[in-house]
């Protein structure tokens, strides 16, 4: 079954970690919450009974979790959304994801990084330094089964603030969640709330900057930048409303560099040695977005962090930057953890890899789904076989493949 936002009765619980005050959304609804315990009778012949209980809230089931890369909208494949469409200023962006579509509408969790804004209606659409692209984007993440996204990116002001808040409400038109900018104070605090295989699962999202363009001088939550702490303090806030399960989508690194720098290294450390005072992390699962190319997974104090995956829409075409369109997509199944009441902990852990085909037609495909792929021309299976090679030395070259991460071909 596909995971959705959470619904339910919108509660709210008011906590405090680290000094700060947070509102977080109570993340129990009707069934979920527990029925007070009753103590034993005795019932006829002195026989000990139970009163009747009131049902139990279902069992928590395995879920996968698919996370994919940055989308960028390049000019050239804004174009192709154009032509894809077949009328002037429309714009269809389905045919492009079309060929991860299978992977991304089969999970039970999937979770895209919206990388850009969108601009007004009519455009003018542009590409690098500063992107605005078509809203029609937001329709097409839709319908390729996307469950959340997280915004928070050195892009995400290329537009101001009107840009920041266009984007953010076309995807509530289309009910995608999403977290890293915020229209308001509370936004900005608040998680992606989703909900899969039983658990509740919070989302949450930064980035290292905003490439020197200045936060909103009166809106200084608007983009959620990179600070440890107040990483922390928002998983532990997300938990005490009630999240059995905590991502972190995370926005950092050096750009074309297949090896995490410094300051990947460093947080990382720091985010996955950070336990509750129960002794349970604070963050399940660590992806990371901003590098342009497949970088390496790892499981650090025994929590998985995918350093970078790389571009999910891209279309670089110099030689020196053609790694720029490729990508992996992490699958982790989650489920509950035996000796951790209301916990979910990582069983498998997968990853697929990914193309942008320049074709013509440009189009995003699995890579390492063409080996199945019995009406792929030759050609095209060698070439894919290619990347898909590629992608897996970066993937694995911290050691992944010895701590459990296999490769999956669909």
């Amino acid at each position: 079954m596909k995971a959705s936002a959470v619904t339910g009765a919108a509660l709210a619980a008011l906590v405090v970690v680290g000094g700060a005050l947070y509102a977080v959304p109570q993340l129990l609804d009707g069934d979920d919450a527990p029925a007070a315990r009753q103590r034993l009778g005795s019932g006829p012949g002195g026989a000990t009974t139970s009163p009747p209980a009131s049902p139990a809230a279902p069992a928590g089931q395995p879920f996968t979790l698919v996370a994919t890369g940055d989308v960028i909208p390049y000019p050239s494949i804004i174009q192709r959304a154009g032509d894809d469409a077949g009328k002037a200023g429309e714009y269809d962006f389905r045919k492009i994801l079309a060929g991860v579509k299978p992977l991304v509408s089969a999970a039970d969790l999937a979770i895209c990084h919206h990388e850009i804004p969108y601009g007004r209606p009519g455009g003018p659409y542009t590409g690098y330094p500063t992107f605005k692209a078509p809203h029609q984007l937001a329709d097409a993440l839709k319908d390729a089964g996307y469950d959340g996204c997280s915004t928070a990116s050195n892009h995400t002001l290329d537009d101001g603030y009107e840009g920041l808040a266009r984007t953010l409400e076309h995807l509530d038109r289309v009910g995608i969640p999403h977290v890293g900018s915020a229209r308001s104070a509370e936004e900005a605090k608040a998680p992606a709330l989703l909900s899969a295989g039983g658990a509740k699962v919070a989302q949450l999202s930064y980035t290292y900057g905003t490439n020197g363009i200045p936060l909103p001088q009166d809106k200084p939550w608007a983009v959620n930048l990179i600070d440890k702490d107040r990483i922390i303090a928002d998983a532990r806030a997300a938990r005490a409303g009630g999240a059995n399960v905590v991502v972190l989508s995370v926005h950092w690194g050096t750009e074309w560099q297949t090896a995490p720098d410094e300051q990947q290294k460093e947080l990382a450390q720091a985010l996955t040695a950070s336990r509750s005072a129960d002794g349970l992390p604070d963050i399940d699962l660590i992806i990371g977005t901003h590098n342009h190319v497949p970088q390496p997974y790892e499981k650090i104090n025994g929590t998985w962090v995918v350093f970078g995956m790389g571009d999910q829409v891209a279309s670089f075409v110099p030689a020196d930057k053609l790694r720029g369109n490729q990508s992996s997509i992490p699958r982790f199944t989650f489920a509950p953890a035996a000796d951790r009441p209301g916990r979910w902990e990582v069983v498998k852990a997968e990853y697929l890899t990914q193309y942008s085909d320049m074709g013509p037609p440009f189009r995003v495909v699995c890579a390492s789904c063409a080996a199945s792929d019995g009406a792929l021309a030759a050609g095209k299976r060698d070439e894919y076989a290619r990347i898909d090679r590629q992608v897996t030395d970066a993937v694995m070259s911290r050691g992944a493949e010895g701590q459990g991460l296999t490769h999956a071909t669909r």
